[in-house]
């Protein structure tokens, strides 16, 4: 049997921290407070001159030297992220050139914060078709970017980087057994960026409206996202015959420390087995499941046969998850 199987991960952050006691001197609030109710302790900001395509080629090279690949080798290249470089060209063209890989056929993919698992699944089916054998999927964001920091409702979440994974056609047991997927796009106002689409162009006006930023609606988010997220990790599991308890490490989308502990309460999986770096990083949104996997493989909290779940929840709505064996 043919499956596609991560053989490498890589992960890149900016160097610059913005801490919590940073943002008490920006906008109303305390590292206290901040702590409470996100757990996030301080985040990466890219510095000038950095972009979403630097981080996202600083990864996905990391990946390919951890998965002993050449840039050369690679098929596929997909991005998943909702800060792209440009409207277009893709983002993923951009990682192309950097790491010189000339023989991949590339694009980005948008569904916010599950842009990873997205991602992931896509490249997934193109190596079950046959077409590709070696992928590089990446998410990717420069949040920083569109985050509006005098809104102390939002502008607490958000950090910027990368991870990346090297998946590989391989034959046996090991590699991605099943990833799910779902939208409803009847909640899409509660966690959007307004401006500079079609719909509401970047003009002089709409900049100053900031309409630019991105806006959420934190309470509905988070009581949605623990449901959906519960939801299709069991159904994950099941179209495994798995249950909660032969799960080795579980890597949430690490949005808020409230609805990781809230997700893994619900599945029955204990805090030693979920992997949680949001303290850290924030919210990287597509770019935070494969930093924590990075973090979790170099730290070896994975051995071969061990079963990996991984669910993401996002604005669209989206949210999906994939089970994994090591």
């Amino acid at each position: 049997m043919i499956r596609p199987k991560i053989t490498g991960t890589g992960s890149a952050v900016p160097e610059k921290v913005l801490t919590n006691f940073d943002l008490e001197k920006m906008v109303d609030t305390t590292d206290e407070w901040i702590v409470a109710r996100t757990g996030i302790r301080e985040r990466r900001i890219a510095a000038q001159g950095e972009y979403t395509s630097t981080f996202a080629a600083l990864a996905a090279q990391r990946a390919l030297d951890a998965a002993g690949v050449t840039a050369e080798e690679i098929d596929l290249i997909v991005v998943g992220t909702l800060t792209p470089d440009f409207p277009f060209p893709a983002t993923a063209c951009i990682v192309q050139q950097a790491i010189k890989a000339p023989n991949a056929f590339c694009f980005d993919l948008s569904a916010a914060c599950s842009g990873f698992v997205y991602a992931l699944a896509t490249a997934e089916k193109y190596i079950l078709s046959g077409q590709v054998k070696k992928a590089l999927v990446i998410g990717a964001e420069v949040l920083s970017r569109i985050v509006d920091w005098s809104d102390r409702n939002t502008c607490l979440l958000f950090g910027d980087g990368a991870g990346a994974v090297v998946l590989e056609a391989t034959e046996g047991e090991n590699g991605i057994l099943s990833t799910h997927m779902h939208s409803d796009g009847n909640y899409w106002e509660i966690l959007y960026q307004k401006g500079a689409g079609s719909r509401f162009p970047a003009t002089h006006q709409n900049v100053d409206d900031r309409m630019v930023y991105l806006t959420m609606q934190g309470n509905e988010v988070f009581k949605l996202a623990v449901r959906a997220m519960g939801e299709v990790c069991q159904e994950a599991l099941e179209a495994n015959g798995l249950v909660p308890d032969q799960v080795k490490l579980f890597i949430p989308h690490q949005a808020n420390r409230r609805i990781v502990d809230s997700v893994g309460k619900r599945l029955g999986i204990t805090d030693e087995r979920a992997f949680v770096n949001l303290d850290r990083y924030g919210n990287t949104s597509a770019a935070s499941i494969p930093i924590a996997l990075d973090e979790a493989v170099r730290a070896g909290r994975l051995k071969q046969g061990d079963i990996l779940l991984m669910t993401a929840f996002g604005g669209g709505l989206t949210w999906g998850a994939s089970v994994v064996r090591w």
